[in-house]
């Protein structure tokens, strides 16, 4: 098969909608991780010198918005298991696009979180000393998925998580809603800064992750790449006002998602 042929499969298959609406939920997707976890990334390993709570936030919601802008036009840019779920419960998508949607999301934000492992690899080591572990002064998964702080139990964890994801869903439906001219043109950016919102008003209890392609993959890769089996058990991280150390308050990194 010579190069000719494999050019022009390649750009009959890309015509296909549904292998469009896979790479467009895979490469926004990784694009608002990529932005989201380093962000993480450099609160955690910086030292307070390069991230804060705050720089957090504003990395998923200015990733999301970017998000918007490399997929929006093919798959609306869910980048989000949930609102994939709400979109076919609500009938606004056929049941049928769900699995490709989640399937390119979760793949998206798993390749993400192999970037930011990959770029951020020997202050990961430096830091945690070559041992990657989930709790403790150390502390390095929280770079990749959410863990509870201490004041929460896991039950209100959930509940909270529902709430957040509610809102976020309600005010998408509103930013995103034909009748509302004041945010035509404008709903990528407002989308961001919603996400902002939610971080920086109701962040602390549970990390917000409000997105399970945005939780689950980068678990499981920690998982795979050495953090083992305790990623998905439930833990408990100091929380913020508690803090004392500049060290110790790295570990309020497990706390932020979007």
């Amino acid at each position: 098969m010579n190069a000719t042929v494999v050019v022009t499969s390649v750009h009959e298959a890309l015509r296909k909608q549904p292998i469009r609406e896979f790479l467009a939920e895979f490469l926004s997707t990784y694009v608002m991780m990529v932005f989201g976890l380093g962000s993480v990334a450099h609160m955690v390993l910086g030292d307070k010198k390069h991230g804060s709570y705050l720089g957090v936030n504003l990395g998923f919601g200015f990733g999301v918005t970017m998000g918007v802008y490399v997929a929006g036009n093919v798959s609306g840019a869910h980048m989000n298991a949930a609102v994939t779920f709400t979109s076919c419960a609500l009938g606004r998508m056929s049941w049928k696009k769900f699995p490709i949607y989640v399937l390119g999301q979760f793949l998206g934000s798993f390749t993400a979180a192999a970037t930011i492992y990959g770029l951020f690899y020997s202050a990961i080591i430096r830091f945690s000393g070559g041992e990657l572990t989930v709790t403790g002064p150390t502390a390095t998964a929280g770079i990749f998925a959410t863990y509870l702080p201490d004041h929460m139990t896991l039950w209100r964890g959930f509940l909270d998580e529902v709430l957040l994801t509610g809102m976020l869903q309600l005010c998408l439906f509103a930013i995103t809603d034909k009748k509302n001219p004041e945010f035509q043109g404008s709903q990528a950016l407002v989308i961001g800064i919603l996400v902002v919102i939610i971080g920086v008003s109701l962040g602390m209890n549970s990390g917000y992750a409000i997105n399970p392609s945005r939780d689950l993959p980068p678990r499981f890769f920690t998982y795979l790449a050495g953090w083992g089996k305790q990623v998905f058990r439930w833990h408990h991280l100091p929380g913020l006002h508690w803090l004392q150390h500049p060290r110790e308050a790295r570990e309020i990194g497990g706390l932020c998602g979007t």
